[in-house]
């Protein structure tokens, strides 16, 4: 807890200094400015959101299995609420599209209040835009729930056997690849496949049912699969394989 405190502490320090850099500094054009807003700013932030949070829920935690449980699974479902209201955002700014960002990434657009989200850090219009602490907000989520699940798998090992996922007794290995299992998981989150469950919820999940440790670093995965020559070749493989089954191909 203490580690959270002190981690919260130097990255609200780093986050004071980049507010200055930015404040004395011109941006070369709007394509560096959503740059920033868009990816800079947003993993410093979204780490000082982190670790105030972290520490805020260890603060609050009960005494007692069964109420831990009770009170990470609340969290757990705040955090799945929270993520409901904004798929539509959540799921633009995964796909890595772009073209709302001049709408939701350059200063001077908050004249548009549903896409503006209230922060202590950010009532400084000249260093926040509608979107950039939404950002944030979503990856610091992510990281949240990966640590709320693994805390409650924690809570469940203690001979108890109920899951918040209904996790199997009988655990499948994943034969094929790592990289074609994050292709799949990728597509059912880009598809909404498991409704508003976060990306990291579904990565533990997925790892776990079928005993495999993936990449942790989802926007890496998820880059690696736009640079490919062809991009989908596991889905492709799957399609095929469908479709001999049925006679089609």
């Amino acid at each position: 807890m203490m580690k959270s405190l002190e981690a919260s502490r130097i990255l609200r320090e780093a986050f004071n200094q980049l507010k200055m850099f930015v404040l004395s500094y011109s941006f070369q054009g709007e394509e560096e400015e959503i740059l920033f807003f868009k990816e800079i700013k947003p993993r410093l932030c979204f780490r000082l959101i982190y670790y105030c949070k972290l520490y805020n829920i260890e603060m609050n935690r009960p005494t007692g299995t069964e109420k831990q449980r009770e009170y990470l699974s609340e969290v757990l479902n705040d955090i799945n609420r929270y993520n409901c209201k904004r798929l539509d955002f959540i799921r633009y700014y995964r796909s890595g599209s772009s073209h709302l960002d001049a709408l939701y990434f350059l200063r001077g657009k908050t004249g548009t209040e549903q896409y503006l989200e209230t922060f202590s850090h950010e009532f400084d219009p000249i260093f926040s835009t509608n979107c950039d602490f939404k950002v944030a907000k979503i990856l610091a989520n992510d990281m949240l729930s990966d640590y709320l699940t693994r805390e409650i798998e924690a809570l469940n090992d203690n001979g108890i056997t109920m899951s918040t996922f209904g996790f199997p007794a009988t655990k499948l290995t994943w034969k094929g690849t790592k990289a074609e299992l994050q292709e799949q998981i990728l597509s059912w989150d880009s598809a909404g496949t498991f409704g508003d469950v976060p990306l990291t919820q579904l990565y533990s999940y997925i790892q776990n049912v079928f005993n495999i440790q993936l990449d942790s670093n989802l926007s890496r995965s998820f880059s690696e699969l736009k640079l490919r020559l062809s991009p989908t070749p596991f889905l492709d493989k799957l399609k095929d394989a469908l479709l001999r089954r049925m006679g089609r191909k």
